[in-house]
This record gives C-alpha cells, structure tokens and sequence, in this order.
C-alpha cells in the first residue's frame, strides 16, 4: 500500500494519541511493547487501577498464579510512557531481583536495586538524593522504613507495594513499618498487590484501604462499631459498595479458558548419611547452640545461624567452607583486628548468595549486648574447636544425599517422560560450594552430557564459553544488552532450552528467569521458607508450561526434625502437588515467610529430643492453622469476590478489545514504517523489515527487526524503540503544504462500503487535534471534518476509512481554503467532546463524594455514639437513684446524673464543633476536586487536503 506524508502525519498522531484513564485504547501501546502473551484479566486489573483519575490508588487482589507483577508491570509501563518517570516499588528483599527481571525481559523499562551498601556508595559519591534516579527504584521494606525521611524528598508518580499484606495492621500503633510507610508515602498514588486483602479480621481491611485513601473511612473505632455484625445483610453489602473502588480480584477458575494449568507430581527421595556426616551435623549443631560464640556478629546471630544451619544440611563441602571464614573471623579477633561484619557477610555470602537479601529482612530478636574483651585463652579454644569440625568436614569426600541425587534423577526423569516432556532438570541448592560437587558427582556419572550451573556471577570456564558463543550468534540483535549480567543469564537459559539437560542453580541466579520448558524441579537443599519455594517450583510451573511438573524432594532419615519440616511445607503449606501449589490463606498468613523461618531455627537451636521436637512442631502447626481463619476466608470471598458469569462476560470483552486494539496498533505502526523507510529497509511481511540503510543523520543497528512476541533473532521492534521513537517524531513534525490527494479505492483488497458512495467525487476535508486537560489526565481526540464538492456531509468513520486507501499526491494547494462550515462541525464536535468528559468526570466525582460523605457520616456517627452511650448511663442511675433506699444514696444519684449531664451537654457542644469541623474539611477536599475538574483545552489543524476517490 502506497502512503502520503497526510497517510503518515495521521497515522502518528493516532499512534501516539493520549487516551482517557479508563479507555482499553490507553494501553494500546503499552499491550504491544511487552513482550508477554497478555490475558484479559490482566488487562482488566490494569484498567481497573487507572479507572479513576482521582483515585488515590488500588489494590489488586487477584488468587496466587495470576500474574499480579504482569498486572503491576502494564501500570508501570503506561506510566512510564506518559512520562511520568518516579516509579517506586516496595517488595520483600527476596523479590527485588525477580522485579528487576521482570521489568527488564518483559517490558523493556530499566530499574535499579537500593539497598544500603549501593546507597552509601552513592552518597560517597555526592548523590545527596540516592532515591531520585532515572530508572524505576526498587527496595525491601525494611530499606524503605529505614530511609523514609528520603523517601517522602520524592515527587513519586507511583508507588508499587509488593506483598502488601504486610501492612494489614497498620491501625496498629505497633505496627512501625506499616505506619511509617503509610506517613511517608500518603499523599502519592499507590498500587497493592496481595492476594490476601483479609486474612484473620475485618480491622485488616480497614488498615490495608485506609493505607491507600486516609478518607474511605472514618477512625478505627467507628469502624470496628459499624461493621462488627455484617451478619446483617443491609451492613454487609454497605461494607462491600464501599471497598469495591478501592479493590480488583479475579479467580483462577475464572479465567480457565485463557490459561491452561498443568499439575504437580511430589517425589520424595530419603536418604542415610553416613556416620562421620552424622558426627559432623550433631557437633555443628553443639557449637550453634553455645550461649555465647564470638565468631558471630553481634545482633545478627539468628541469621547466620540459620546460614550456617543451611549450609550444615546442604553438604560437607558448603560448611567447611563456612567454618574456614570463621576461623578467619576468630584469628583476626585475636589479634585484636575486630573484623568487621561485613567482612562475614561478604564471604560466606559468596556460597550463600541470598544472604545480602536477608539482611534487610533479618534483625535478631535477642537483646545482645556488646561482647566484653574475653581472655585469649577462650578465644584459642574456640578458634581449636572449629579447627576440629573444620578438618572432620574436609575428611568427608561424599555425602550420602549427592549419591541419593543419581537414584533420584533416574526415576524423576522416567516419571518426566511418562508426562511427556523433555529430558530436562533444574537442581536448586542453597551454596555455590554444594553447587560445585554436584557438577562433580553429575560428571562421574550417566547424566554427564548437558550440565549448566546458574549462580550470581557464572565466572566458571563453562559458562564463560557459553556466554561467548551466544554473544557470537546473537551480535547485531536486540538480544545483546550490552550487561554482561543479564546476556550472561540469557545465554545460559537459551543454552539449557536448547542443549541442556540439567542445569544446576542457586537460589540468587534464578530468581526472575522464565524455564517452562522444564517440568523437572529438584530441591537438593529445601528452604524453610515456603516463600520462596513457590518461587522455585513457579520458575517452571508457570504460564506456558505445557506439560505437569515433577518436584522432587530429599529426605534425611536420621533427622527428626527435617521430617517434621517436610511434613509441614507438604501437608500443611501443600506446595508440591496439586494444580496451583500453596494457598492464598497459607502464603497470606505467613506473609514474607522470614518469621517462619526464624520459629523454624529457634525449633533446631533449642530441641534435641524427638520428643521436644514433636511438641514444637505441634504448637507451630497448631498457630498457623488459627492464622487460617475459615469464617474470614468466606467472608473475604463474599466481600471481593463477584459471581462467575459477570466476570467471565467482562473478560470475554477485554479480550476481544484488546486483541482489537493491538492489531490495529501493530498494523498502523507498521505501515507508518513502510512508508517511512521505504528507501531504507526491505519489508518480508507485516510484522518484520530488514533495515538495510540508516535514514538521513541518524545511526541504527542495521539487520532484522520484529514485534514483540515474534520468534526469531532480531532486534524488538516496539513503540519506545529509537527507531520507531524518530519514525513517529518525524511523521508529525513535517511540514506538510495543503495538497490534493486521489485515494485509490479500487486497489483496497477489502470492502470499504462507507466510500463508495464517494468513487468519481471530491471534496474538501480537515484534521485537527482536540487536546483537552481535566483531572491531570491529558486526552487527544483527532477529529475529522470534511464535505463533497457539492455540499454533502461525510461523517467521521468515512474521513477517517480513506486513509486506510493507496493515494498519492496530485499537486500542492497552498492557498486551500476550507469552508467555514467544516470548522463549525469540528467545533460541534470539540463541544460534544468536552461534554463527553464532563459527564465521565461527573461520575469519578460522584464516587468521591461518596467516599468523602461516608467518611464524614462515620466519624459523626462515632460522637454521636460516645453521646447516646451517655444518656444509656443517666438512665441507669436515675433508675438506680429511684429505687435507693436511703436518703445519702439518692443524693449521691444526684450528683452522678449532674455530672453525667454536665458531660452530656460538653459532648453535645463538642459534637456541634466537631461535626462543623468534619463538614470543612469535607467541603475543602471537594473544593480540591472541584479545581482538576476544570477543563484546558487546545486544537491544532494537522492538515487541510482536498481529496478524489477514484
């Protein structure tokens, strides 16, 4: 198809046209920049968190396994597009990396972790603000409620909270994080994600809306009076009018004709280690539980304490390890270097790669004092005892669990291609050094051909020559990102898709990557934290995995203790069999999961006998299930959840539109291209070019480009690449004189029925651009305007079809001149435009009010309580009083109801003030809105044509 400059000018503009807030059109080119297969319930939950531009902000509730981030990551990058470029996102400290991830590979926006030594450096540096950065932010909660005082410096457009049930008890005065978070971050908006909204009370609801919207209800107290029996039907259904603006949810059942969810097969292999690794576990343990070891930090002994415990129950070889940096650690506090705890950190971190992660979220509960000056002798004999678990842990040159790790391979590959998958493992461990003698324990054996380690550095010779064949075969493509961390994950992955068999991964490397072309999950080392084992098993058991998914497990049998915790991430958690893995009610109790961990290491620290043992594990099973409130799960169901029908209608619509708009999009940006780079590129089909040649002054990467979600080796064409960027630039920045154009209907393979009426006529048309601005929401409508020779009419659509026609430039009119009733029209059409957007904005301030009336009505309704609460008392001692038998005690119930009295009328006077308090500011919040809801407005003519259909 042939293009004009016209065809291009209006293509652009409607490419890059601003749509309202809840317009499925405004994520057109956000749906076709991500590099995801979308689903309507994602899309749904995005629109409903622009929905309204007075809104203070969302909370997406949707069940486990949906996809939340994706929904978070739509809202992130819409933003973004619109230049709204302060982007922070709140998440535990063991997600920061799988965000970084995620905003890089699917939606192509550029993110950087804050956490304290990267802080620090920057303020070494001279960065007086480390949180302002022109990339996305990310940090833990403990980072952001440590640096709240920087935090609140920043103008955000956003804030994302990850897990957001973590602030459910902010009324709580106890709860620091919560409501320091809530302080600081008040007055921006705000964006929730937790599948667990209402986990054990209705106050839980209250806390996480009134985080969002300080105004959706009045105090707690009023609440906990207003809504303590939504047994009754007309409360209850108050209660949901009210939380439906500020919460989404969509259910996994509902959106089964989109997702296809495949199983879990649990597979348990036990084994018996040996006497000496026995010997070495029980004296370990013994140091660990010593009152007072000096090698540890002070206040940070819980947490290497579980490090070292996991190291312990991972092999040999990852606790000789740790204990050799101990011993470092003594003999420099012998020589009176007191070492540093980063020092520890640092190294032991390099084998237990999560641990700087842990840090954020691990403070010690035990209140240590700083360690007195002990005698050198105790400091020898600590320095001697190790030396002697260190020497018995390098005697051991094989662990009884690696040889178990063949046998189990065997059978869970067998049961694999029973399923009907490929030959294909992830083996997770805990420690680079357990990592290590795998590779070496696989090497020796049948399972030799194919092995890959995956870890936060990948400095082994093997991955280093895979790294350099796969920048050798992808050069020139958008693959190579020139981050030698992020091309060396993805030549790994691409390596163990393609070649691989097994490839063996520590927690730190593969958290954020995508392998659902692996159904073959084996935890060498299980974690205590259920948390992250879904994040395990989800790195396979996730969207677009076609087949079930094995996961097996390792089980010591002299470990009473290792019984007990399998038991429970098993039975009670249920995260490796089923369909969707662990529970919202269970990952919702458990919240990050760090305190679940710590009840863990404090059972191993402090029992010894089966007995002791049993009782524990009892009484925290025994917790958790009361944290697992049934009357509160079908009540969260009632209050968020809507009826199936309605739901499944809704999505059926968003998938349909946004399948709509998207090909629209992906077709108009192409054609754009064509005619733009016609002397530049050659164009194979309608989704890919080759760019042969730069345009005039400017420097691209020449070769083969292609849209999202395309296979092949090329660079991702999409809206916010360079390209595309100047592409569009220079459509609408050229100058264009008033032409003639002939649009050629009979070369349109298709049917245009609205233009032919038109072949062998002419006429006159214009194009204006109506920008209107209200809510802080910008708006562009293109309007259309034309009529024939002869004074007919065309509408919108028909003006609109013929740029869908071949044409080309007859002559140049610069003296055009376009009657007067084709301006009258686009201002008709201007009029019914901004009458559209009052109506629209009619209703978002009517939701409001609404909130702002309900807030009022609760706080007057709390002093008018406290009032009737005081005649309820007067009438009790005027009773009392009557029925007194002597004369002493009557003139006491005198006293008691003047003084009652006395307060009642305070409280009326109080009330009166109050409520004329409560009222101002009411009206000072609507008068706020009152302001946005004014209209700017501008036009500008794109061009003037006159035109010829033949």
């Amino acid at each position: 198809m042939s293009f004009t400059s016209f065809h291009s000018r209006y293509i652009a503009y409607e490419l890059t046209k601003r749509c309202s807030s809840d317009s499925l059109e405004k994520l057109a080119g956000t749906l076709v920049d991500a590099q995801i297969d979308l689903n309507p319930h994602q899309i749904d939950a995005a629109l409903f968190a622009f929905q309204s531009p007075l809104s203070k902000g969302a909370i997406l509730a949707d069940e486990v396994g949906l996809g939340k981030t994706i929904e978070a990551g739509l809202v992130i990058a819409q933003k973004w597009a619109e230049r709204k470029h302060k982007i922070l996102i709140i998440t535990p400290a063991n997600l920061r990396k799988q965000w970084y991830q995620e905003l890089s590979d699917k939606f192509f926006l550029e993110s950087v972790i804050l956490e304290s030594k990267a802080y620090n450096n920057l303020l070494k540096k001279g960065h007086k603000h480390p949180f302002e950065q022109k990339q996305i932010v990310i940090c833990s909660y403990q980072f952001a409620k440590a640096k709240a005082f920087d935090l609140i410096s920043i103008p955000w457009d956003l804030v994302v909270i990850d897990e957001a049930h973590r602030l459910r008890n902010v009324y709580k005065p106890t709860n620091v994080i919560a409501n320091t978070l809530k302080n600081t971050l008040g007055s921006f908006h705000k964006l929730l994600l937790t599948a667990t909204p209402l986990q054990n009370s209705l106050l839980e609801l209250y806390g996480l809306i009134s985080f969002l919207d300080d105004h959706a209800f009045g105090d707690v107290k009023s609440f906990r009076e207003q809504y303590s029996t939504i047994a009754d039907t007309r409360i209850f259904n108050n209660l949901k009018a009210r939380i439906k603006p500020y919460c989404h949810r969509t259910l996994r059942h509902q959106v089964e004709p989109y997702i296809r969810y495949t199983k879990r097969f649990p597979m348990l292999q036990t084994y018996t280690p040996e006497e000496s690794e026995d010997r070495l576990y029980d004296l370990v343990s013994d140091y660990l539980r010593r009152d007072n070891i000096q090698a540890l930090p002070v206040g940070q002994r819980s947490l290497m304490t579980l490090v070292l415990r996991k190291l312990l129950a991972s092999s040999s070889f990852a606790i000789a390890g740790a204990l050799e940096t101990i011993i470092k650690r003594l003999t420099d506090k012998l020589h009176e270097n007191e070492p540093e705890k980063e020092q520890l950190e640092d190294t032991i971190g390099e084998d237990y790669e999560i641990l700087s992660e842990q840090v954020d979220e691990w403070t010690d509960d035990q209140d240590n004092e700083p360690l007195t000056i002990s005698d050198e002798q105790a400091i020898k004999n600590e320095i001697a005892d190790l030396r002697k678990l260190r020497d018995l842990a390098v005697s051991i040159t094989a662990n009884a669990k690696g040889r178990a790790l063949l046998v189990a391979l065997e059978q869970a590959f067998q049961q694999a291609e029973r399923l009907g998958s490929e030959r294909k493992a992830i083996i997770f461990t805990e420690s680079r050094k357990t990592q290590d003698y795998l590779l070496r324990v696989l090497a020796d054996s049948p399972f030799s051909e194919g092995i890959v380690l995956f870890n936060g550095s990948n400095n082994d010779p093997r991955s280093k020559e895979i790294y350099t064949d796969w920048i050798a075969q992808h050069k020139g493509t958008d693959k190579v990102t020139g981050s030698r961390t992020a091309d060396m994950r993805s030549a790994i992955v691409d390596y163990f898709r393609e070649e691989g068999h097994i490839m063996i991964a520590t927690e730190a490397g593969a958290e954020g990557i995508n392998l659902q072309f692996c159904s073959l999950v084996v935890n060498y080392d299980l974690p205590w934290n259920p948390q992250r084992i879904e994040q395990r098993i989800g790195r396979c058991h996730r969207y677009g995995q076609k087949h079930d998914v094995v996961v097996v497990n390792f089980l010591n049998n002299h470990n009473e203790a290792d019984q007990r915790v399998y038991d429970l991430l098993s039975e009670k958690f249920n995260l490796f069999a089923g369909v969707f893995g662990a529970s919202d009610e269970v990952l919702g109790a458990i919240e990050s999961g760090v305190d679940f961990e710590k009840r863990i290491v404090d059972i191993y620290q402090k029992c010894r006998a089966p007995e002791e043992i049993n009782e524990a594990f009892d009484q925290l099973q025994a917790e958790l299930s009361e944290d697992i409130n049934d009357t509160i799960v079908q009540t969260r169901q009632k209050l968020f959840e809507n009826f199936d029908d309605e739901v499944r209608e809704k999505l059926r619509v968003r998938d349909e539109g946004s399948k709509q708009y998207l090909g629209l999009y992906e077709r108009l940006l192409m054609q754009l291209t064509k005619h733009e780079l016609r002397d530049c590129a050659s164009f194979t089909d309608d989704s890919s070019f080759n760019l042969q040649s730069n345009p005039q002054g400017c420097q691209f990467e020449l070769g083969l480009y292609e849209l999202p979600r395309r296979s092949g080796e090329a660079h991702l064409y999409r809206p916010s690449h360079p390209l595309a960027h100047h592409i569009l630039n220079t459509s609408k920045e050229r100058s264009l004189i008033p032409s003639e154009i002939e649009f050629n209907l009979s070369e349109y393979e298709g049917k245009i029925s609205s233009l032919e009426p038109f072949i062998g006529k002419s006429g006159v048309m214009s194009l204006c651009l109506f920008t209107v601005e209200s809510l802080d929401v910008v708006e562009d409508h293109l309007i259309f305007s034309g009529q024939t020779d002869s004074g007919t009419e065309l509408d919108e659509e028909a003006l609109r079809r013929m740029f869908n026609v071949h044409g080309k430039v007859l002559t140049e009119l610069p003296n055009l001149e376009i009657p007067n009733v084709i301006n009258d029209r686009i201002t008709v059409r201007q009029k019914d435009i901004q009458k559209g957007i009052s109506v629209r904005n009619a209703l978002f301030f009517e939701t409001e009010a609404q909130k702002l009336d309900g807030w009022s009505d609760d706080l007057k309704s709390g002093l008018e309580r406290e009032i009737k609460e005081i005649d309820r008392q007067i009438k009790e001692v005027r009773k009392a009083t009557t029925l007194a038998p002597s004369l002493e005690e009557k003139l006491e119930g005198q006293r008691q109801m003047r003084a009652l009295e006395s307060q009642r009328s305070q409280k009326r006077r109080s009330l009166f003030e109050a409520q004329d308090d409560i009222d101002h500011k009411r009206d000072t919040l609507i008068g706020e809105i009152e302001k946005k809801l004014q209209q700017k407005c501008s036009e500008k003519t794109l061009f003037n044509i006159r035109w010829r259909v033949r």
